[in-house]
C-alpha cells in the first residue's frame, strides 16, 4: 500500500552535539529522521525529504538543502527557528522587539517587515502549509521530525514568499504502535520546559498523536526601574494529528495546533552613552554595548500572541499517479507593547513614548497537486494554489513632552516631569490608527524531469501567479507632536493630488473620517531550468537557473502619510547555482559543495528614516542588490560511534543600484557595494558526537557544537558611521553536552553547557536611541548557562 501507517524501520542517524548537528546540502539527518533502508552499516543512511513536493533521496535532488532534525534544535537548547541559525550557516535571524517584526534571512536576503501589507522573502512552511506572515513561523519547535532549509529562490513549487528560500517544518506523524514521551528541562537563570507526547492507535486504520508543551523563562535583562528581569517568555502549546486510511488508496490526515505566548520581550538596551540628558537618566545601566544587561524603563516591552490552525490533507492514488490536497485555515493574533523612549519617566527635554498595537490575522489556503510515478522518462508535479490572508491592526501611540517642571532635579541637568495638575508644563500628543490588508494569491505550477539517460536529467518548471492586494488606513490624532503625525484618511490623502509647479509635494485635503483605501494586482511567470548529471554512482553535479518572485506591497504602518502611500513594486530575482554532491568511503564521508549568484530587482527593503522626529524604517523598492558565494558541507564517521558534521558559508551580499525612497534627499543614497544588513560574509558550524557503549545500565553520549561568524552589520545605512555603529563583531560560541542513555531507549538524562566561554554578542543593533545612542537586543545565547533534561519513553516513541 502506498500510504503505510508506519515509517519504514531504518537507520537512525546521530550527528553532532546533543545528537544534533545541522546537516546541510544533502547530508545526513540527525535523530529520528525518516530514511531509506541502508545496504550497509554506515552511520550515514539515505535521507528522504519533500523539498520538491515528492519524496526523494536528499543526495539526488539538484538543490542546496539543509536538513536539521527536530530533536537537534530542541537538544541544542532552542525552542524556535531562532536557534536553527547556529546549525545552518546560510541561515540568519533578525531579532526584534516583537515576533511580529522578526525575520529570517537566507544567503543574506530577507525582509524586515514593519508593514501590515508586505510579505517575507523567506517562506515558513508548516506541514505543507505556507505561513503568510514572518512572525507565524516562530512557533515552538516541539515534536518536530525535521526542518528542511531550501536555499535560494523556490518560487516554482512553493511560490508565495519564497524569493530568497524556504524553511519547511515537518512535524512527526502518528504511528500504529502505542507510545508516549514525558520530558522536563531546567536551565539556569530560571528557565523551565515540559513536554508530553502520546501516540495512540484508535483503530486498525486510524492513528493519532498529541503533544503538549509548556515553557517559561524569567529573562536575561535587569529592569532597574521595576527590579525585575525582562526578555523572558511563557508559552503554552498543543498539537495533534489524526491519520486515517480511508481505503487502500486514500489517506486523510487532520492536523491542528494552538499556541499562547506571553513574552516580556524584547526590551532594547542603550548600548553607548547618549549625548543628551538621557545619559543622566540611564546612569547605572552600563553603556557597555553588548556587555550591558540593564535597562531603566517604566513600560515593559512585551509581545502577547495567540495562534491556532487546522489543516486537512488528503493523499490519494489515482492509477499510477499520486494526488495531494491540503486545505488549511489559520488564525494569528499579536499584540505589541513597546517602550519607545527607553526611560523610566518623562523628563524636561526627554519625551515619553509608549505604543500599544494589537493585530488580528487569518489565512485560508488550498493547494492541490498531482505527481507522476518515478523511474520513467518523464516525471512531473503539477498543481494549483490559492490563499487569502487578512490582517487588521489598531495601533495607539501616547507621548508626553515636557518643557518645564516644578519637581526637584534628580541631578543637575535632569529634571523629572509629572502629569499631576500644575506640576509640569507638558503636552500629550496622541493618536490611534486602524489599518489592514487583504492578500489574495492564485497560481498554477508545474515541474518536470526528463530522464535523458540513466545519468543525465533535465529539470524545468513554471509558475503563473496572480496577486491581489487591498489596504486601508485611518489615523485619528488628538494632538500631533513628536512621533505622532496629524490625522490621515481619504480626505487628507486627497486622491494623491500633486502640487502644481513650481510647488512640490502633495496637496493635502480636509479630513473626512473615511479610511484611505487603495489596491493593486499583478501577474507573474516565474520558473527554473536545471541540468543534473551523475558523474559516478556516488557523485552528482548540477547547474540551475531560477527566476523568483515576491508580490507587490504597501508601506502601511502607524504614521502613514501621502508620500508613502504608493504601491511597492514586486520583487524579482535571477539566480544561478552550481553544485556537487559526493558520497564517499561507503557513506562514511559526505561532502557537498554549492556556488551561487543572484541579483534581486525592486528589492523590497526597509530604509532607515525619521518620521515626526522619531526613527523608523520605510519599506521601499531599494533598487537592485546581489548575493554571491559558496557553501561547503560535510558529515563524517571516521570511527564507530564517532561522527563529525559541519559547514562553511561564504556570502557577499551587497547593494548594486540603490533607489532613493520618495521624498528622500541625496544624503540617504546607499553607495554601490555597501554590504546588506544581516549578511555576515563568513559563517561556520562544526559538531562532534561520541557514543560510548558501556554494557552497563546506561550508555554515554558526549557532544560539542561550535558556531562562528564574521562581522555583521544590522543597519545598511548610507552613513558609514551608522553602519559601523550597528556592526556586531565576529564571534564564536561553543556548546558542550553529556548524556546518559538507556540502551533500550527508555530514558535519557542530558546535561548541557551553552556558550561555554561566555561570549557576549547582540542579535540586533540599530540607531535612533536617545541622544544618538544605539539600541541593542541581547539574546539568551549571549550568556553562558547550564541545563539538564530528563526524558522517559513508554512504548514506541
Amino acid at each position: 500500500m502506498m500510504f503505510s501507517s508506519e515509517f519504514k524501520k531504518s537507520s537512525f542517524i546521530r550527528a553532532s552535539l546533543f545528537a544534533s548537528a545541522a546537516i546541510m546540502a544533502g547530508v545526513s539527518l540527525p535523530v529520528m529522521a525518516q530514511t531509506a533502508p541502508a545496504e550497509d552499516d554506515s552511520a550515514n543512511a539515505e535521507i528522504i525529504v519533500t523539498a520538491q513536493k515528492r519524496e526523494e533521496r536528499l543526495q539526488d535532488i539538484p538543490l542546496a538543502v539543509s536538513v536539521v532534525g527536530g530533536e537537534a534544535v530542541a537538544n541544542n537548547g532552542g525552542i524556535t527557528l531562532e536557534n536553527a541559525q547556529y546549525l545552518v550557516p546560510s541561515l540568519n535571524f533578525r531579532k526584534a522587539g516583537t515576533s511580529l517584526n522578526q525575520a529570517l534571512f537566507l544567503r543574506g536576503v530577507g525582509t524586515i517587515n514593519f508593514s501590515i501589507a508586505a510579505e517575507p522573502s523567506v517562506a515558513a512552511v508548516l506541514d505543507g502549509v505556507v505561513l503568510s506572515r514572518a512572525g507565524e513561523g516562530f512557533t515552538d519547535l516541539f515534536d518536530v521530525e525535521r526542518i528542511e532549509v531550501l536555499r535560494g529562490p523556490q518560487g516554482t513549487l512553493f511560490g508565495k514568499n519564497a524569493s530568497a528560500g524556504v524553511v519547511s517544518i515537518v512535524t512527526k506523524r502518528p504511528t500504529a504502535e502505542y507510545g508516549a514521551t514525558v520530558e522536563g528541562s531546567f536551565f539556569t537563570k530560571s528557565e523551565y520546559r515540559g513536554r508530553a507526547t502520546v501516540n495512540l492507535s484508535l483503530s486498525a486504520n486510524v492513528r493519532s498523536r498529541f503533544t503538549g508543551f509548556y515553557g517559561s523563562y524569567d529573562g536575561n535583562i535587569n529592569n532597574l526601574t521595576t527590579g525585575k528581569k525582562v526578555n523572558g517568555y511563557e508559552h503554552y502549546s498543543v498539537r495533534g494529528a489524526i491519520e486515517a486510511d480511508v481505503s487502500e488508496k486514500v489517506m486523510l490526515t487532520l492536523r491542528a495546533d494552538y499556541r499562547k505566548a506571553d513574552d516580556d520581550c524584547c526590551a532594547e538596551i542603550i548600548g553607548n552613552t547618549p549625548t543628551n540628558a538621557a545619559a543622566l537618566a540611564l546612569v547605572g545601566t552600563g553603556f557597555d554595548r553588548s556587555d550591558s544587561r540593564n535597562i531603566r524603563q517604566n513600560l515593559v516591552t512585551a509581545t502577547k500572541e495567540e495562534s491556532w490552525g487546522i489543516a486537512l490533507q488528503a493523499d490519494m492514488e489515482l492509477g499510477e499517479h499520486s494526488v495531494t490536497s491540503i486545505t488549511s485555515y489559520r488564525g494569528w493574533d499579536n499584540t505589541e507593547i513597546r517602550d519607545g523612549d527607553w526611560l523610566d519617566r518623562p523628563y524636561v527635554g526627554l519625551n515619553q513614548l509608549h505604543d500599544n498595537g494589537p493585530q488580528t490575522s487569518n489565512t485560508l489556503t488550498q493547494e492541490i497537486r498531482i505527481a507522476s510515478p518515478t523511474g520513467q522518462f518523464l516525471e512531473y508535479v503539477i498543481g494549483a494554489y490559492y490563499s487569502k490572508a487578512e490582517s487588521d491592526r489598531t495601533f495607539t501611540r501616547n507621548v508626553i513632552t515636557c518643557s518645564a517642571s516644578t519637581l526637584a532635579a534628580v541631578v543637575p541637568g535632569l529634571t523629572p516631569c509629572s502629569t499631576a495638575a500644575g506640576a509640569s508644563t507638558i503636552t500629550t500628543p496622541a493618536g490611534t490608527a486602524d489599518f489592514g490588508s487583504t492578500f489574495k494569491n492564485m497560481s498554477v505550477f508545474g515541474q518536470a524531469t526528463l530522464n535523458l539517460s540513466e545519468s543525465l536529467r533535465f529539470i524545468g518548471g513554471l509558475r503563473y501567479t496572480h496577486d491581489e492586494l487591498d489596504v486601508n488606513h485611518i489615523r485619528r490624532t488628538s494632538l500631533a507632536g513628536p512621533g505622532v503625525q496629524p490625522s490621515f484618511d481619504a480626505g487628507v490623502y486627497n486622491k494623491g493630488l500633486v502640487a502644481t509647479a513650481p510647488a512640490t509635494g502633495f496637496v493635502a485635503g480636509a479630513s473626512n473620517g473615511v479610511p484611505f483605501t487603495t489596491s493593486t494586482s499583478n501577474n507573474n511567470v516565474s520558473g527554473k531550468a536545471a541540468v543534473q548529471a551523475d558523474l559516478t554512482q556516488n557523485n552528482m553535479a548540477y547547474a540551475s537557473y531560477t527566476r523568483g518572485y515576491k508580490g507587490p506591497a504597501y508601506n502601511i504602518f502607524y504614521n502613514l502619510t501621502t508620500p508613502g502611500a504608493g504601491v511597492i513594486a514586486p520583487e524579482t530575482v535571477n539566480a544561478y547555482e552550481v553544485g556537487l554532491k559526493n558520497t564517499l568511503l561507503d557513506g562514511d564521508l559526505i561532502v557537498n559543495l554549492a556556488a551561487y549568484y543572484a541579483k534581486y530587482n525592486n528589492y523590497q527593503a526597509n530604509s532607515p528614516d525619521f518620521v515626526a522626529g522619531v526613527r523608523t524604517t520605510r519599506l521601499t523598492n531599494a533598487g537592485s542588490v546581489s548575493t554571491k558565494g559558496f557553501e561547503v558541507d560535510f558529515v563524517a564517521s571516521p570511527l564507530r560511534n564517532f561522527s563529525l558534521s559541519g559547514g562553511v558559508a561564504y556570502n557577499k551580499a551587497q547593494v548594486e543600484n540603490f533607489r532613493l525612497p520618495p521624498g528622500a534627499d541625496a544624503s540617504q543614497l546607499v553607495a554601490k557595494g555597501t554590504p546588506l544588513a544581516n549578511a555576515p560574509k563568513w559563517k561556520m558550524s562544526l559538531g562532534a558526537q561520541y557514543d560510548i557503549e558501556t554494557s552497563g545500565f546506561a550508555n554515554i553520549e558526549l557532544g560539542s557544537q561550535i558556531a562562528m561568524q564574521s562581522d555583521q552589520i544590522y543597519e545598511a545605512s548610507a552613513n558609514p558611521a551608522v553602519r559601523l555603529g550597528s556592526t556586531v563583531d565576529g564571534y564564536a560560541i561553543v556548546d558542550l553536552s553529556a548524556a546518559l542513555v538507556d540502551p533500550n531507549d527508555g530514558w535519557r538524562l542530558a546535561f548541557q553547557v551553552k556558550n561555554l566561554f561566555d561570549k557576549s554578542f547582540a542579535s540586533s543593533i540599530v540607531s535612533g536611541g536617545p541622544g544618538g545612542a544605539y539600541r541593542y537586543i541581547i539574546p539568551r545565547e549571549a550568556d553562558r548557562y547550564f541545563g539538564v533534561t530528563a526524558k522517559i519513553n513508554f512504548g514506541a516513541k
